[in-house]
């Protein structure tokens, strides 16, 4: 079994300097609750950007606002490409969910679409009769899941599979099959975080069953997000450790924290974490008996943490993720990488997809 806390390299998403001589490019836009974040990429497969180009996402002050957002760093990152608009062939759209998987918001709103006017919006329709090119859609987690595959297999990606579960706020993720992603009927395949997953084990003495923001009980996103640690874990282990200094910092704020505690080796914090990383290695135990991927991808803000600690994490994912022996010789573990570009640059792989023959 490999463990990589660094995908590999694959050139055919190494970033390039820019080149006007190129003739056809697709762009990837990543639309997040506070930013809109893009990329260009050329019909070969090469970025030609190596930075985030990003501006404010204005989706808080309705659609109208989003879109001239996307207008004003579509711009933007064509410039910054050396890239003209004419040579444009498609747009790469991911947001965060739910939305379909034709990318009409939810129609009880999202986290980040919760004004009325997003209540079941067609946002991949405004965007495409906008600009007046295809847009292919995908949810965030999906797209950085396209990406994270996409650099770990290189020229090897159509022909492999993948899992990736993404920790943030809640629990993302991305189903990968032949270099794919698995959308489903409605849009909702690769919602992992809502995966129930066995808590026998997990959970301390005492420890209250885990609720997770939608409503489910013990699902993996209850355990494995910011919110879960906040409204799950960090309560109980606060019984355990009254003295901690968290215990006085507002609830949000100490679930911030907690991150860097791990980092120190605080024992409190490790033990949280590794409930965390319980959670993902038994979700992806689900996963190798479903779909039996080559990899599983984990992101989130642990990719950004002390490389000490995201080595020790992704080790204890793995350690609790059940695997056969044939499964142990074949399969790969990795971190996300490039996570702040990894969703435009998956919208920019899954547009280009779309184009070629």
């Amino acid at each position: 079994m490999l463990i990589a806390s660094k995908p590999a390299s694959n050139p055919r998403s190494r970033s390039s300097a820019p080149s006007s001589a190129r003739s056809a490019v697709v762009v990837g836009l990543d639309v997040g609750g506070t930013k809109t974040n893009a990329t260009v990429l050329d019909e070969s497969g090469v970025f030609l950007i190596d930075r985030m180009v990003e501006t404010p996402s204005r989706v808080g002050d309705g659609p109208d606002a989003a879109l001239e957002a996307i207008r004003e760093v579509l711009q933007l990152v064509l410039h910054a490409a050396g890239a003209s608009a004419e040579a444009v062939r498609a747009i790469g759209l991911d947001t965060p969910g739910p939305a379909t998987a034709t990318g009409v918001i939810a129609k009880r709103g999202a986290t980040n679409f919760s004004q009325p006017a997003w209540w079941g919006f067609d946002f991949r329709t405004m965007v495409e009769r906008d600009l007046g090119l295809p847009v292919i859609y995908n949810n965030d987690g999906n797209a950085a899941a396209l990406y994270a595959h996409d650099q770990l297999f290189g020229a090897d990606a159509d022909h492999r599979s993948s899992v990736s579960a993404i920790v943030g706020t809640g629990l993302g993720g991305g189903v990968i099959e032949s270099g794919r992603v698995i959308r489903g009927a409605t849009g909702m395949a690769g919602e992992l975080g809502h995966v129930q997953i066995p808590m026998h084990g997990l959970l301390g003495d005492g420890q209250p069953a885990p609720i997770c923001n939608c409503g489910f009980v013990g699902d993996a996103e209850s355990v494995a997000s910011l919110s879960g640690l906040e409204r799950n874990l960090l309560p109980y282990w606060l019984t355990k450790y009254p003295e901690h200094p968290v215990a006085a910092l507002p609830s949000k704020e100490a679930a911030r924290q907690i991150r860097s505690c791990a980092e120190a080796g605080d024992e409190m914090a490790l033990k949280i974490f590794e409930q965390q990383a319980i959670a993902i290695g038994r979700l992806f135990t689900i996963a190798a008996n479903f779909t039996d991927p080559d990899a599983y991808f984990v992101g989130g803000g642990v990719i950004e943490a002390e490389p000490h600690f995201r080595t020790w994490f992704l080790d204890s994912v793995r350690d609790a993720t059940t695997l056969r022996v044939e499964q142990i010789e074949v399969v790969q573990f990795a971190l996300v990488s490039d996570l702040d570009m990894a969703g435009a640059r998956g919208s920019a792989l899954a547009a280009l997809h779309a184009i070629r023959p």
